[in-house]
């Protein structure tokens, strides 16, 4: 099987005037297309870090980040740009929805983006898959967080994304709600066989996950797969 996503002796340090903090030092990983994948860990061992560096949002200071194929280190920020459009969808915790527009102009966003035809259609459809067909006109302050997040993956999934990053994403949901996004997300993602990567602090929801990565301190502790 073919691999999406490969970190090599990946590293990231802040300088914070004489000081620098790293981050993350020597992770390394390969992750094949289709599967699905956690990285947990406490509070402050780099899992966002980690996230924003493979996803391309920002860059390692040492090490190399292959996505689908493609070197993002030797990319500016337009063409990283452009290969997250192309190839990446993303699931935040705090939803991110775009507050002026309405359930399904959210969804659109990413489609009229790509210059695609038919985005009305084409976002109408997802939000009747996640269950809002009702509500594809109300403003994200007139939806319940559930809802938003709803919404949201309706948007990540808009642009048939080859890998999803999901940064907590029950992480403002309480439990019943949180565990209805859980099934929605991975059902989803069955459906259009996406290469899914969670961070969380939730190990039951790592634990129904195919691989899952240990952080301490910026560097990984367990690589562990997932039986059943």
């Amino acid at each position: 099987m073919s691999s999406i996503l490969e970190i090599k002796s990946l590293s990231k340090t802040y300088n914070s005037g004489d000081k620098a903090l790293t981050v993350l030092q020597d992770v390394n990983f390969t992750i094949n297309k289709g599967d699905t994948f956690s990285i947990v860990g406490p509070s402050g061992s780099g899992k966002t870090t980690l996230l924003g560096l493979c996803a391309g949002l920002d860059r390692a200071s040492t090490g190399s980040v292959v996505l689908n194929g493609i070197a993002l280190d030797d990319l500016n920020e337009d063409e990283r740009a452009a290969v997250r459009n192309k190839h990446v969808g993303f699931v935040f915790q705090s939803f991110q929805l775009i507050p002026t527009l309405t359930a399904l102009e959210n969804v659109m966003v990413p489609l009229e983006l790509r210059g695609e035809s038919g985005a009305s259609k084409k976002a109408k459809e997802l939000l009747e898959k996640v269950g809002l067909g009702h509500r594809i006109n109300h403003y994200p302050t007139q939806l319940s967080g559930g809802e938003q997040q709803r919404v949201s993956i309706a948007r990540a999934f808009s642009n048939r994304p080859e890998i999803l990053f999901a940064d907590e994403p029950t992480g403002n949901l309480d439990e019943e709600t949180g565990q209805k996004v859980e099934d929605l997300l991975f059902e989803m993602n069955r459906e259009a066989n996406t290469t899914l990567v969670l961070v969380t602090h939730d190990l039951d929801l790592a634990a129904k996950t195919q691989r899952v990565i240990r952080l301490k301190g910026g560097k990984i502790i367990e690589d562990k797969q997932n039986v059943g």
